[in-house]
């Protein structure tokens, strides 16, 4: 099973690890595309601050991530499953996980990301600031830029086994499955189950419990069918909706009465 995770605005500290080493992230095959983007990245946030902030979309009270970019080739890295907080990271709780289902974590998930391309929580990586959104001045804008490269290395990737995406919609840009890997994806929307409606935080929130709970039943699902036996049996109410042909992805909701 390949789990395929949305990253955070929120980021912790890089602290005082050994800086990024490109080449020992996983998907070697993003190595170029990856010293392209963080080139890019770090020039523009060593030159102008307020032209930074503004490719960048960052606040005036954001300012502080422009020269947290501009020394991510010094940074300390660390493991980006640390790296990455916020609300789905929070529900995940990758910390408190125990030694085995912190190995499935390692071999499964995958962080897609506007810097990196994709991560597993296992590759070290400083904290940064460049969302799949950004139009950077000469790579454009980086959810069309990492459609290339991440056609050539996701298909392996993603190997012969079920496929969970629950990016969001701007990270999901970056890599559609296609053909007989599309055929054994399934998305997953979270619904409040009394207004049929998506909120955002418990959407992230409930989304990091699903992971959470798969990752510690040890659950193996080897196809969208087998994931949703497997997610009724943990006690979530799921709907299916099968493709509607082939080279489809699956479509699950999961209903939930209660917002937390």
């Amino acid at each position: 099973m390949l789990v395929l995770l949305p990253p955070s605005e929120g980021k912790a500290s890089s602290g005082r690890g050994a800086s990024l080493k490109l080449e020992s992230l996983s998907l070697p095959g993003l190595t170029e595309a990856r010293a392209a983007v963080l080139g890019e990245l770090v020039e523009l946030c060593a030159g102008d601050e307020d032209k930074a902030r503004d490719v960048l979309g960052l606040s005036e009270g954001l300012r502080g991530e422009v020269a947290k970019n501009a020394g991510l080739l010094t940074a300390g890295a660390r493991p980006a499953g640390e790296i990455y907080t916020g609300v789905l990271y929070d529900a995940l709780d990758l910390a408190s996980l125990d030694a085995a289902a912190k190995r499935r974590a390692g071999r499964s998930l995958l962080v897609f990301s506007g810097l990196w391309g994709a991560v597993r929580v296992t590759d070290k990586i400083p904290s940064y600031r460049c969302s799949m959104g950004v139009k950077l001045p000469g790579l454009g804008a980086l959810g069309v830029y990492w459609r290339t490269p991440m056609a050539e290395v996701m298909p392996e990737a993603a190997g012969d086994g079920l496929v969970l995406d629950l990016r969001s919609s701007a990270y999901a840009a970056a890599w559609k499955p296609k053909g007989e890997v599309a055929g054994r994806t399934a998305t997953v929307r979270v619904l409040h189950a009394p207004t049929r409606k998506v909120v955002s935080h418990f959407n992230k929130a409930t989304k990091g419990r699903i992971v959470r709970s798969l990752l510690t039943a040890g659950a193996a699902p080897k196809s969208p069918a087998e994931l949703v036996e497997a997610l009724r049996d943990l006690g979530y109410v799921v709907e299916v909706e099968p493709p509607k042909g082939a080279g489809k992805a699956w479509s699950l909701d999961v209903l939930v009465d209660e917002i937390h």
